[in-house]
Protein backbone atom coordinates (compact mmCIF):
# COMPACT_ATOMS: atom_id res chain seq x y z
CA UNK A 1 0.00 0.00 0.00
CA UNK A 2 1.50 3.52 -1.20
CA UNK A 3 2.56 5.59 2.41
CA UNK A 4 -0.23 7.75 1.28
CA UNK A 5 -2.34 5.42 1.46
CA UNK A 6 -1.37 4.59 4.64
CA UNK A 7 -1.16 7.66 6.14
CA UNK A 8 -4.54 8.24 5.04
CA UNK A 9 -6.18 5.63 6.74
CA UNK A 10 -4.03 6.22 9.92
CA UNK A 11 -5.86 9.71 9.63
CA UNK A 12 -9.03 8.30 9.30
CA UNK A 13 -8.98 5.87 12.11
CA UNK A 14 -8.86 9.04 14.47
CA UNK A 15 -11.94 10.55 16.13
CA UNK A 16 -12.74 14.30 15.91
CA UNK A 17 -11.26 14.78 19.02
CA UNK A 18 -7.84 13.28 17.93
CA UNK A 19 -7.76 14.99 15.07
CA UNK A 20 -8.43 18.50 16.98
CA UNK A 21 -5.47 17.20 19.33
CA UNK A 22 -3.12 16.61 15.90
CA UNK A 23 -4.14 20.05 14.85
CA UNK A 24 -3.30 21.90 17.86
CA UNK A 25 -0.29 20.16 17.70
CA UNK A 26 0.73 21.22 14.16
CA UNK A 27 0.04 24.88 15.04
CA UNK A 28 2.75 25.07 17.68
CA UNK A 29 2.68 26.46 21.26
CA UNK A 30 2.07 29.83 20.31
CA UNK A 31 -1.08 29.12 17.97
CA UNK A 32 -2.66 26.70 19.90
CA UNK A 33 -2.60 28.99 22.90
CA UNK A 34 -4.28 31.40 21.14
CA UNK A 35 -7.03 29.02 19.92
CA UNK A 36 -7.54 27.49 23.59
CA UNK A 37 -8.68 30.96 24.67
CA UNK A 38 -11.26 31.12 23.47
CA UNK A 39 -12.78 27.79 24.45
CA UNK A 40 -14.55 26.56 27.84
CA UNK A 41 -13.11 24.57 30.29
CA UNK A 42 -14.67 21.48 29.14
CA UNK A 43 -13.32 21.57 25.47
CA UNK A 44 -9.95 22.59 26.76
CA UNK A 45 -9.78 19.65 28.97
CA UNK A 46 -10.70 17.07 26.37
CA UNK A 47 -8.41 18.51 23.95
CA UNK A 48 -5.60 18.77 26.57
CA UNK A 49 -6.32 14.81 26.86
CA UNK A 50 -6.96 13.99 23.48
CA UNK A 51 -2.71 15.30 22.91
CA UNK A 52 -1.89 13.86 26.05
CA UNK A 53 -2.65 10.34 24.82
CA UNK A 54 -1.35 10.66 21.22
CA UNK A 55 1.09 8.16 20.20
CA UNK A 56 2.91 7.16 16.86
CA UNK A 57 1.86 10.95 15.09
CA UNK A 58 4.02 11.36 12.39
CA UNK A 59 4.79 14.61 10.74
CA UNK A 60 2.89 12.80 7.26
CA UNK A 61 0.08 12.56 9.49
CA UNK A 62 -0.12 15.95 10.82
CA UNK A 63 0.60 17.36 7.18
CA UNK A 64 -2.42 14.96 6.50
CA UNK A 65 -5.04 16.51 9.43
CA UNK A 66 -3.85 20.46 8.49
CA UNK A 67 -4.65 20.00 4.74
CA UNK A 68 -7.98 18.56 5.28
CA UNK A 69 -8.72 21.07 8.24
CA UNK A 70 -7.65 24.21 5.09
CA UNK A 71 -9.94 21.96 2.76
CA UNK A 72 -12.93 22.24 5.11
CA UNK A 73 -12.90 25.73 6.19
CA UNK A 74 -11.88 26.83 2.55
CA UNK A 75 -15.74 25.63 1.79
CA UNK A 76 -17.10 27.05 4.39
CA UNK A 77 -17.80 30.45 2.48
CA UNK A 78 -20.24 32.24 5.50
CA UNK A 79 -17.05 31.47 7.88
CA UNK A 80 -16.66 34.51 9.75
CA UNK A 81 -19.71 36.74 8.94
CA UNK A 82 -20.52 36.95 12.71
CA UNK A 83 -24.31 36.88 12.05
CA UNK A 84 -26.99 35.82 14.90
CA UNK A 85 -29.42 34.97 12.15
CA UNK A 86 -26.55 33.34 9.78
CA UNK A 87 -25.81 31.07 13.70
CA UNK A 88 -29.48 30.47 14.18
CA UNK A 89 -30.16 28.95 10.27
CA UNK A 90 -27.73 26.89 10.39
CA UNK A 91 -28.21 25.33 13.77
CA UNK A 92 -31.91 24.32 13.08
CA UNK A 93 -31.61 22.86 9.57
CA UNK A 94 -28.85 20.53 11.29
CA UNK A 95 -30.21 19.94 14.56
CA UNK A 96 -34.18 20.85 13.97
CA UNK A 97 -35.97 23.28 15.99
CA UNK A 98 -36.47 22.00 19.28
CA UNK A 99 -32.76 20.43 19.73
CA UNK A 100 -31.52 23.93 18.57
CA UNK A 101 -33.32 26.44 20.62
CA UNK A 102 -31.53 26.02 23.65
CA UNK A 103 -27.91 25.27 21.75
CA UNK A 104 -28.44 28.73 20.29
CA UNK A 105 -29.55 30.22 23.48
CA UNK A 106 -26.27 29.26 25.03
CA UNK A 107 -24.26 30.32 22.05
CA UNK A 108 -25.90 33.51 21.63
CA UNK A 109 -26.97 34.88 25.29
CA UNK A 110 -23.71 32.74 26.38
CA UNK A 111 -20.90 35.07 24.53
CA UNK A 112 -21.93 38.04 26.19
CA UNK A 113 -22.32 36.11 30.15
CA UNK A 114 -18.32 37.00 31.89
CA UNK A 115 -20.09 35.88 34.82
CA UNK A 116 -22.10 32.77 34.15
CA UNK A 117 -18.82 32.04 31.75
CA UNK A 118 -16.72 32.09 34.98
CA UNK A 119 -18.59 30.18 37.06
CA UNK A 120 -17.51 26.84 34.16
CA UNK A 121 -13.85 27.38 35.16
CA UNK A 122 -14.57 26.70 39.08
CA UNK A 123 -15.13 23.21 41.03
CA UNK A 124 -18.54 21.99 41.78
CA UNK A 125 -17.92 23.25 45.71
CA UNK A 126 -16.97 26.80 45.00
CA UNK A 127 -20.04 27.45 42.92
CA UNK A 128 -22.32 26.17 45.15
CA UNK A 129 -20.62 28.53 47.92
CA UNK A 130 -21.28 30.74 45.36
CA UNK A 131 -25.25 30.43 45.33
CA UNK A 132 -25.99 28.63 48.01
CA UNK A 133 -27.83 31.32 50.01
CA UNK A 134 -29.86 32.66 46.39
CA UNK A 135 -33.16 32.17 46.16
CA UNK A 136 -33.82 28.51 44.86
CA UNK A 137 -35.28 30.02 40.96
CA UNK A 138 -31.83 31.51 40.54
CA UNK A 139 -29.91 28.57 41.29
CA UNK A 140 -32.08 26.56 38.68
CA UNK A 141 -31.18 29.09 36.58
CA UNK A 142 -27.54 28.89 36.93
CA UNK A 143 -27.97 24.83 37.02
CA UNK A 144 -29.57 25.39 33.81
CA UNK A 145 -26.79 27.15 32.31
CA UNK A 146 -24.02 24.78 33.47
CA UNK A 147 -23.07 21.57 32.00
CA UNK A 148 -25.07 18.45 33.01
CA UNK A 149 -22.29 16.89 35.04
CA UNK A 150 -20.65 20.19 36.44
CA UNK A 151 -24.42 20.86 37.30
CA UNK A 152 -24.54 17.42 39.00
CA UNK A 153 -21.64 17.94 40.92
CA UNK A 154 -23.24 21.66 42.32
CA UNK A 155 -26.16 19.88 42.77
CA UNK A 156 -24.55 17.36 45.09
CA UNK A 157 -23.47 19.86 47.49
CA UNK A 158 -27.51 21.02 48.86
CA UNK A 159 -29.13 19.21 51.32
CA UNK A 160 -32.22 16.94 49.67
CA UNK A 161 -34.80 19.38 50.39
CA UNK A 162 -33.14 21.64 48.08
CA UNK A 163 -31.97 19.20 46.03
CA UNK A 164 -35.64 18.29 45.24
CA UNK A 165 -36.99 21.66 44.82
CA UNK A 166 -33.87 23.05 42.55
CA UNK A 167 -34.59 20.03 40.23
CA UNK A 168 -38.39 20.64 40.12
CA UNK A 169 -37.59 23.89 39.40
CA UNK A 170 -35.70 23.05 36.32
CA UNK A 171 -37.88 21.21 35.29
CA UNK A 172 -40.97 23.70 35.12
CA UNK A 173 -37.92 26.39 33.87
CA UNK A 174 -40.03 28.06 31.08
CA UNK A 175 -37.44 30.89 29.88
CA UNK A 176 -36.14 33.34 31.89
CA UNK A 177 -37.07 36.87 31.71
CA UNK A 178 -34.77 40.29 32.21
CA UNK A 179 -35.86 40.53 35.05
CA UNK A 180 -34.59 37.22 36.83
CA UNK A 181 -31.50 37.82 34.64
CA UNK A 182 -31.00 40.87 36.27
CA UNK A 183 -31.53 39.41 39.45
CA UNK A 184 -28.99 37.02 38.68
CA UNK A 185 -26.62 40.00 37.22
CA UNK A 186 -26.55 40.91 40.75
CA UNK A 187 -25.42 38.33 42.26
CA UNK A 188 -22.18 37.91 39.50
CA UNK A 189 -21.17 41.25 40.10
CA UNK A 190 -23.36 42.76 37.02
CA UNK A 191 -20.79 40.74 35.07
CA UNK A 192 -23.69 39.78 32.67
CA UNK A 193 -23.50 42.35 29.97
CA UNK A 194 -27.04 43.55 28.05
CA UNK A 195 -29.43 42.28 30.62
CA UNK A 196 -32.14 45.06 30.08
CA UNK A 197 -32.25 44.15 26.45
CA UNK A 198 -32.46 40.62 26.55
CA UNK A 199 -35.45 38.27 25.32
CA UNK A 200 -36.25 35.40 27.29
CA UNK A 201 -34.40 32.24 26.77
CA UNK A 202 -34.70 28.50 26.65
CA UNK A 203 -32.79 27.56 29.52
CA UNK A 204 -33.92 24.28 32.05
CA UNK A 205 -36.97 22.28 31.01
CA UNK A 206 -37.72 19.10 31.71
CA UNK A 207 -34.41 17.65 29.32
CA UNK A 208 -32.32 19.76 31.07
CA UNK A 209 -33.56 18.08 34.85
CA UNK A 210 -33.08 14.79 33.45
CA UNK A 211 -29.50 15.15 31.85
CA UNK A 212 -28.39 16.86 35.41
CA UNK A 213 -29.48 13.73 37.17
CA UNK A 214 -28.30 11.59 35.06
CA UNK A 215 -25.02 12.72 36.25
CA UNK A 216 -25.61 12.59 39.93
CA UNK A 217 -25.26 9.59 42.20
CA UNK A 218 -27.85 6.73 42.22
CA UNK A 219 -28.62 7.59 46.04
CA UNK A 220 -29.06 11.48 45.22
CA UNK A 221 -31.35 10.48 42.00
CA UNK A 222 -33.58 8.09 43.62
CA UNK A 223 -34.12 10.35 46.70
CA UNK A 224 -34.85 13.39 44.23
CA UNK A 225 -37.25 11.47 42.13
CA UNK A 226 -39.15 10.18 44.97
CA UNK A 227 -39.45 13.48 46.39
CA UNK A 228 -41.39 14.89 43.36
CA UNK A 229 -42.97 12.39 42.45
CA UNK A 230 -44.56 12.83 45.93
CA UNK A 231 -45.21 16.62 45.07
CA UNK A 232 -46.33 15.91 41.34
CA UNK A 233 -45.97 12.13 39.70
CA UNK A 234 -46.64 13.46 36.03
CA UNK A 235 -43.33 15.46 36.09
CA UNK A 236 -41.18 12.69 38.04
CA UNK A 237 -42.35 10.71 35.08
CA UNK A 238 -41.62 13.00 32.10
CA UNK A 239 -38.49 13.63 34.00
CA UNK A 240 -37.16 9.94 33.96
CA UNK A 241 -38.75 9.48 30.37
CA UNK A 242 -36.01 11.59 29.24
CA UNK A 243 -33.01 10.16 31.33
CA UNK A 244 -30.67 8.65 29.58
CA UNK A 245 -29.73 5.89 32.05
CA UNK A 246 -26.67 2.97 31.62
CA UNK A 247 -29.20 0.23 30.00
CA UNK A 248 -30.08 2.76 27.15
CA UNK A 249 -26.43 1.85 25.69
CA UNK A 250 -28.18 -1.14 24.48
CA UNK A 251 -29.51 1.56 21.46
CA UNK A 252 -26.42 2.53 20.28
CA UNK A 253 -24.85 1.04 17.25
CA UNK A 254 -22.54 -1.76 16.68
CA UNK A 255 -19.64 0.73 15.76
CA UNK A 256 -20.67 3.18 18.27
CA UNK A 257 -20.39 0.23 20.72
CA UNK A 258 -16.91 -0.75 19.89
CA UNK A 259 -15.89 2.97 19.67
CA UNK A 260 -16.99 3.54 23.60
CA UNK A 261 -15.38 -0.19 24.49
CA UNK A 262 -12.00 0.93 23.39
CA UNK A 263 -12.52 3.82 25.98
CA UNK A 264 -13.24 1.52 28.74
CA UNK A 265 -11.13 -0.30 31.37
CA UNK A 266 -12.32 -3.80 31.36
CA UNK A 267 -12.01 -3.25 34.98
CA UNK A 268 -14.55 -0.65 35.01
CA UNK A 269 -17.01 -2.47 32.41
CA UNK A 270 -16.75 -5.78 34.47
CA UNK A 271 -17.92 -3.38 37.87
CA UNK A 272 -20.65 -1.48 35.36
CA UNK A 273 -22.47 -4.86 34.24
CA UNK A 274 -23.05 -6.14 37.39
CA UNK A 275 -27.12 -5.73 37.56
CA UNK A 276 -27.27 -4.80 34.05
CA UNK A 277 -30.16 -5.77 31.38
CA UNK A 278 -28.97 -8.69 29.32
CA UNK A 279 -29.41 -7.62 26.49
CA UNK A 280 -27.04 -4.77 27.27
CA UNK A 281 -24.77 -7.45 28.43
CA UNK A 282 -25.48 -9.10 25.16
CA UNK A 283 -24.98 -6.04 22.82
CA UNK A 284 -21.57 -5.66 24.37
CA UNK A 285 -20.73 -9.20 24.09
CA UNK A 286 -21.49 -9.21 20.46
CA UNK A 287 -19.35 -5.90 19.72
CA UNK A 288 -16.31 -7.91 21.50
CA UNK A 289 -13.55 -10.17 19.86
CA UNK A 290 -14.96 -13.97 21.00
CA UNK A 291 -11.77 -14.79 23.25
CA UNK A 292 -12.57 -11.14 24.76
CA UNK A 293 -16.65 -11.92 25.27
CA UNK A 294 -15.67 -15.51 27.00
CA UNK A 295 -13.25 -13.87 29.17
CA UNK A 296 -15.28 -11.27 30.05
CA UNK A 297 -18.18 -13.85 31.04
CA UNK A 298 -16.43 -15.97 33.48
CA UNK A 299 -15.07 -12.97 35.16
CA UNK A 300 -18.87 -11.97 35.59
CA UNK A 301 -19.75 -15.33 37.05
CA UNK A 302 -16.63 -15.64 39.15
CA UNK A 303 -16.76 -12.11 40.85
CA UNK A 304 -17.19 -10.95 44.21
CA UNK A 305 -20.70 -9.18 45.30
CA UNK A 306 -19.94 -5.12 44.93
CA UNK A 307 -21.63 -2.56 46.26
CA UNK A 308 -24.39 -0.83 44.35
CA UNK A 309 -23.15 2.44 44.53
CA UNK A 310 -19.60 1.12 43.10
CA UNK A 311 -21.45 -0.09 40.41
CA UNK A 312 -23.65 3.05 39.94
CA UNK A 313 -20.78 5.11 39.84
CA UNK A 314 -18.80 2.48 37.76
CA UNK A 315 -22.33 2.85 35.35
CA UNK A 316 -22.01 6.55 35.39
CA UNK A 317 -18.32 7.15 34.69
CA UNK A 318 -18.83 5.14 31.09
CA UNK A 319 -22.00 7.43 30.44
CA UNK A 320 -19.74 10.24 30.59
CA UNK A 321 -17.04 8.61 28.54
CA UNK A 322 -20.12 7.91 25.97
CA UNK A 323 -21.28 11.71 26.34
CA UNK A 324 -17.93 12.98 25.31
CA UNK A 325 -17.58 10.69 22.12
CA UNK A 326 -21.08 11.44 21.14
CA UNK A 327 -20.05 15.74 21.93
CA UNK A 328 -17.72 14.67 19.78
CA UNK A 329 -19.05 13.22 17.13
CA UNK A 330 -17.95 9.95 17.26
CA UNK A 331 -21.12 7.81 18.66
CA UNK A 332 -24.73 8.15 18.79
CA UNK A 333 -27.00 8.19 21.94
CA UNK A 334 -30.48 7.48 21.79
CA UNK A 335 -32.42 9.28 24.10
CA UNK A 336 -35.55 7.66 26.20
CA UNK A 337 -37.67 10.56 25.39
CA UNK A 338 -38.61 9.26 21.53
CA UNK A 339 -36.68 10.01 18.75
CA UNK A 340 -34.10 12.56 19.84
CA UNK A 341 -30.65 12.08 20.52
CA UNK A 342 -28.23 13.65 23.21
Amino acid sequence: MPAEANVSTAVAKLSGMERTAVLMLGLGEKYAAEILRFMGPKEVQEIGMAMAGLTNVTKSMIEQVMQNFVDTIGEQTSLGLGSDEYIRNMLTSALGTDKAAGVIDRILLGRNSKGLEQLKWMDARQIADVIRLEHPQIISIVLSFLDPDQAAGVLAQFPDRVRTDIVMRIATLDGIQPAALQELDEILEKQFSGATNVKSTNLGGIKKAADILNFVDGSIEQQVLEAISDADEDLSNEIQDNMFVFDNLGEVDDRGMQTLLREVSSDQLLLALRGAADNLKDKIFNNMSSRAAEMLKDDLEAAQPARLSDVEAAQKEILSVARRLADAGDIMLGGGGGDDFV
